[in-house]
């Protein structure tokens, strides 16, 4: 009797983990993080590019961020406060805000062209909305990652491109 309730009490108990694992996705994060920086003004532009990607023309600011990538290409961003910097550069009457009224993701990964020869790979989301003048977006994408993704940076960016906040900090 106590054989037959260990085994039920087994088996339960590994019915339970499977199931945890399925509910849980099973998916590979190959990148987590709760903070990202906005872009300071010596990378603003072309000049001090990371990785092919231009800064925004101006400092920016962000109050909180978080997000994760998994292995399987599934981005999650959520930033908040994402905004100009109260800098002298920046004009007085857009200090503090966001003007932009949609942001994009970048996903910047080292991979390789072959087995000798090293690449970048930036892929780039579709539009998502930005609150105006908040900065708060939502950026939730499925992306066709390069095989492998190696020291992945997240860029979150213009419409065109150019990075607003980044991953690193």
């Amino acid at each position: 009797m106590k054989r037959l309730a260990l085994t039920s009490i087994c088996a339960l108990a590994a019915a339970c983990i499977a199931s945890a694992a399925t509910a849980g996705g099973g998916v590979d994060k190959i990148l987590e993080f709760d903070t990202m920086v906005g872009v300071p003004q010596p990378y603003t532009g072309s000049t001090n590019a990371i990785r092919g990607v231009n800064g925004g023309g101006l400092p920016w600011t962000v109050q909180s961020a978080k997000g994760e990538l998994t292995v399987d290409g599934k981005l999650e961003i959520h930033v908040t406060g994402l905004v100009f910097a109260d800098a002298p550069i920046v004009p007085e009457n857009i200090r503090g805000t966001n003007t932009v009224a949609n942001f994009r993701a970048i996903v910047s990964c080292l991979s390789r062209n072959s087995p000798e020869s090293a690449s970048t790979v930036n892929v780039m989301t579709d539009l998502f909305p930005a609150t105006r003048p908040g900065g708060d977006a939502t950026i939730e994408a499925q992306l066709a990652l390069p095989e492998p993704c190696i020291a992945p940076i997240i860029f979150v960016t213009s419409p065109t491109g150019a990075w607003f906040a980044a991953t690193g900090m």
